[in-house]
């Protein structure tokens, strides 16, 4: 039986050049800046993509690049490394980085998820503060903490 699957649109605006979010998203020296992981790659269709802790270096996910457009779209499957060996985990994330009137419009389309599953309950909570924090990153020089939890009230 065939697992119901779901997908998320993140979409936020970011006041940065399309050429600096691509960067941003693909360079692992960036993307450990903003992100708490290293995505490492040489993002050539078919090549292996990994996304390092950058706090002792463990992967955690992985996938392949199905698509590089610089500087306006990447496609890539995801996985978590435990899972890797079953085709039915892997999920799609497709960025979109397009020009918008002196800025950047970023569309993170993360697709394929299997419905109730671990990775879509931390998608849907990483995502959001992931791009915060790009965002925060691209504008400021700062990102926030990724790892932050909400304190009770």
């Amino acid at each position: 039986m065939t697992a119901e699957r779901t997908s998320f649109v993140y979409v936020t605006f970011i006041a940065a050049a399309p050429e600096k979010v691509f960067e941003a998203i693909t360079s692992a020296d960036i993307s450990a800046r903003y992100w708490g992981h290293s995505n490492v790659s040489d993002w050539q269709p078919g090549s292996r993509w990994q996304h390092v802790r950058t706090e002792g270096g463990t992967v955690e996910l992985t996938g392949k690049v199905v698509e590089h457009s610089p500087p306006s779209r990447l496609v890539i499957s995801w996985v978590n490394v435990s899972q890797e060996a079953d085709p039915q985990a892997y999920s799609r994330v497709t960025f979109e980085v397009i020009p918008y009137d002196g800025m950047t419009k970023l569309i993170v389309t993360h697709d394929d998820l299997i419905r109730g599953s671990g990775m879509e309950q931390g998608v849907t909570k990483g995502w959001p503060i992931v791009l915060s924090s790009l965002k925060s990153y691209l504008e400021t020089g700062q990102g926030l903490n990724v790892f932050a939890k909400a304190k009770a009230a």
